[in-house]
Formats: structure tokens, C-alpha cells, sequence
């Protein structure tokens, strides 16, 4: 007899939209704007209000203040140094952008949105020495989760993305506007 949840898998073929944006600036230009686009998570200040538990609004003001554009830095790397040893010349910094408030709308439906929020983002060059922003398009992630309502956060991420991209004057893909309601 097997334990409840025993030899239980999900396997949940989706499909997803990268979008790479060629941003028509040098590599580190682009990386300082977006930096300071996308400021870094102030750990300790969260780390104090969760510590002090907080109420949300509280958690949702602080959030605000971090992250003038909506999104906030969770972590990033320079991928470029270490690989450089192996002969690759590439330069590329990955990065993990979120919104732990806008997260917290579909984690209480799903709590492994987790594995997709923050969004995964990179800047690189390409062999002709042209620099690139890309990222998976976020509504294509959610939806894999078939839940309506995580669905319309991903959509909100497409058009809080798009406004990202506006900000920093780089072509907004269409597929981030185009959502029919």
C-alpha cells in the first residue's frame, strides 16, 4: 500500500517565449542602467521587518521604496572571468529579478511558481560584439501552472516588463502588450 503522495509525478510539457532584445548600446552602459533600473534586495532591511513580523502593507511600502520600476535584484553573476579560462570570450552576467509582492499573488495559489519567480534575465554579447537582454516571457512560464489566476499575475509580469523595457528606452517585444482580454 503507498503513503498518500506516494509515487506521485506531474509532468507538465509547456511551452515558453525567450525574448532577447538587442539594446543598441555597449555592454557595460546597458548593464549600469539596468542595475540602476533594477536595484539590489535590501536583505537587511527585509530581513529586520520579517524579524519584527511585520504586517504586509508594511512589507508592500518597503517593496515599493526598493524597486522604483517594480522589479528588484536577487542576485547576479558574471559568468564572463571563470568561462574566459576555458577560451570563451563572451561576455554575459545572469541575473534573478523579482517582485516578492507581486510573487506572493500566485504562491498562495501555487506555491511552486517559486521555481520561475524570480525571473530569470541575462545581458551578453554576441559574436559581432552586439549586446543583448533576454528573458523567458513570464506569462508563458505561469500559465503552466493552469491556474487562471496565476495566469493574470504572468500577464501583469509581461506588461510590468514592458514597462521596464520602455524605461530603458530598448524595443519592447510585441508579445509583452499583445495579451487579448
Amino acid at each position: 500500500m503507498t503513503q498518500p503522495g506516494q509515487n506521485r509525478i506531474q509532468s507538465v510539457p509547456h511551452e515558453v517565449n525567450r525574448l532577447a532584445i538587442a539594446v543598441g548600446e555597449p555592454f557595460d552602459a546597458f548593464r549600469d542602467r539596468y542595475e540602476a533600473a533594477v536595484p539590489e534586495f535590501d536583505a537587511e532591511r527585509f530581513a529586520r521587518l520579517a524579524k519584527e513580523r511585520a504586517d504586509w502593507d508594511t512589507v508592500v511600502q518597503a517593496t515599493a521604496e526598493n524597486a522604483p520600476h517594480r522589479f528588484i535584484l536577487y542576485w547576479s553573476q558574471d559568468f564572463g572571468p571563470i568561462l574566459r579560462l576555458a577560451g570563451d570570450r563572451w561576455r554575459c552576467v545572469q541575473y534573478l529579478m523579482g517582485n516578492h509582492t507581486i510573487a506572493q499573488r500566485m504562491f498562495h495559489h501555487n506555491p511552486a511558481i517559486l521555481l520561475y519567480a524570480p525571473l530569470r534575465t541575462a545581458i551578453y554579447e554576441d559574436a559581432e560584439g552586439e549586446t543583448w537582454f533576454t528573458v523567458d516571457q513570464p506569462s508563458t512560464r505561469f500559465s503552466s501552472f493552469g491556474d487562471p489566476d496565476i495566469t493574470k499575475v504572468g500577464v501583469v509580469l509581461d506588461q510590468e516588463l514592458a514597462a521596464l523595457l520602455e524605461y530603458l528606452d530598448v524595443p519592447v517585444p510585441e508579445a509583452l502588450t499583445s495579451h487579448s482580454e
